[in-house]
């Protein structure tokens, strides 16, 4: 790779937005209210933010010391911090091929946002007539041409940004998307807030209720928040570790990985003051799945004053909340093909592109043409897909990351305190030490066995 072609951030706010913009995903707007939904809702977030605090921001310190040290991707940056004779950065192969299976799916539901974007701003929802709102996404997973074309929209806009470079293009791109996705929530909030039965749906996401707790089962509840509070940050597959090759040594790591865990936690906890009010206000069950998003939500906004502008606005919300993490991952495997086989940035985004275009189509086919295709357990492309991703390698790999930082075996923790300390802000405490080595992996062995279980 030439040495010209990688560049750092403008501004700490360009590195923070994108490093939580990577973060935030539909798992905070889509995936977070209907799991707190199904688990009895406050008891859940308190937990949540708790794991937030004491899983999360120690692995994504991790994730950033590896990559601000070493000033490259994950598997160069393994092998100039590992010591000779080590096999550490094989991880690093196995977070870039996690990253690109990331995007064989993640495009097409980022897909589906930009697609419902698109059809409540040209008011095809107000045609429904007689017809259930839920045969619009039926219409869309049949149909392979219309999810492939917002499939290929979504992967090429994304190449396209980051064509501009790191400052011009995924920056400033970023700073964009992520000030309007908080713009866009808190109107959105201030309209759930008008709603009827707006105060019985805070009660449930904000109050604190033990009984329905021990009703669903305390300890359900506890494994939930854990797992919901490490996926929602993405570590474990060089996500973030990316963004930290680009940073200067001017701010210690825990206060950067604080900060980036805390907009990504805005953002889940607003999306349940925007959903949890129009539930209850509408007398639609909390827990309902993924289809909350696609057809409940939907339903909700059609009937609604002025649904059509309140549809519009949260589809755009949803679109920047998945976009920001479609262009931070991508931007992973463009700087992961430069540093891993001397490709210029141009190259690498030219091959990139035109390999996802295909390799995000068996996923789009998996609703329709290939729907008859399985996995164990009778998965389709799709949720296979993401349990390899979410279930496996983000887990699996924090463990690796975790045991390489803090152990003699990698690099140590003495020389990871080093460069997690190093800079102004807040520090990684040395009496960490044995929580870290000890404590915090039997945390996340847990959630990989629940996840494979």
């Amino acid at each position: 790779m030439n040495e010209n072609e990688r560049t750092g951030f403008n501004s700490r706010l360009g590195f923070i937005l994108v490093s939580a913009g990577c973060a935030i995903g539909i798992g905070n707007v889509w995936k977070f209210p209907y799991v707190v939904g199904q688990n009895g809702g406050s008891v859940f977030v308190l937990f949540y933010l708790l794991f937030l605090v004491i899983m999360g921001v120690p692995a994504m310190s991790m994730e950033l010391a590896i990559g601000r040290a070493s000033g490259l991707t994950m598997v160069q940056g393994y092998k100039k911090l590992e010591k000779k004779g080590q096999k550490w950065h094989i991880h690093g192969w196995v977070s870039l091929i996690g990253n690109y299976l990331l995007m064989m799916y993640y495009t097409t539901v980022s897909g589906w946002m930009l697609d419902y974007f698109y059809k409540f701003a040209t008011g095809e929802f107000e045609k429904l007539g007689s017809a259930p709102v839920s045969s619009v996404f039926e219409s869309l997973l049949a149909d392979p041409i219309e999810m492939g074309i917002f499939t290929i929209l979504t992967v090429v806009i994304g190449f396209a940004i980051l064509a501009f470079g790191v400052q011009n293009g995924l920056e400033n791109v970023s700073k964009f998307m992520m000030l309007g996705l908080l713009g866009l929530i808190l109107v959105l909030v201030i309209n759930s807030f008008t709603l009827d039965g707006a105060l019985e749906g805070l009660k449930f996401f904000l109050l604190p209720d033990f009984k329905r707790a021990s009703q669903i089962g305390l300890g359900k509840v506890i494994s939930a928040a854990m797992s919901q509070a490490f996926f929602t940050l993405s570590i474990g597959m060089g996500s973030i570790e990316v963004f930290g090759s680009y940073m200067s040594k001017d701010k210690a790591l825990v206060g950067e990985a604080l900060m980036i865990g805390f907009l990504d936690t805005v953002v889940a906890m607003c999306s349940g003051l925007i959903i949890f009010p129009a539930c209850f206000s509408y007398g639609v069950e909390p827990e309902q799945g993924p289809s909350l998003i696609f057809v409940t939500l939907p339903e909700i906004f059609i009937n609604m004053h002025m649904g059509r502008i309140w549809g519009t606005l949260f589809f755009v919300f949803m679109t920047f909340a998945s976009f920001s993490t479609v262009t931070a991952v991508l931007e992973n495997l463009v700087a992961g093909l430069m540093d891993n086989f001397g490709l210029t940035r141009g190259s690498s985004i030219a091959v990139n592109c035109i390999f996802l275009i295909f390799a995000s189509l068996p996923c789009v086919l998996g609703f329709n043409k290939w729907s008859g295709i399985t996995f164990f357990g009778g998965k389709g492309i799709l949720d296979f897909e993401d349990f390899l991703v979410s279930n496996l390698i983000l887990p699996a790999g924090t463990l690796v990351i975790l045991l390489f930082c803090v152990t003699g075996l990698g690099w140590g923790f003495d020389k990871y305190i080093k460069e997690v300390n190093a800079g102004e802000g807040v520090k990684m405490p040395e009496w960490t030490k044995n929580y870290l080595r000890f404590v915090l992996p039997v945390m996340i062995l847990i959630i990989l066995i629940n996840g494979l279980i």
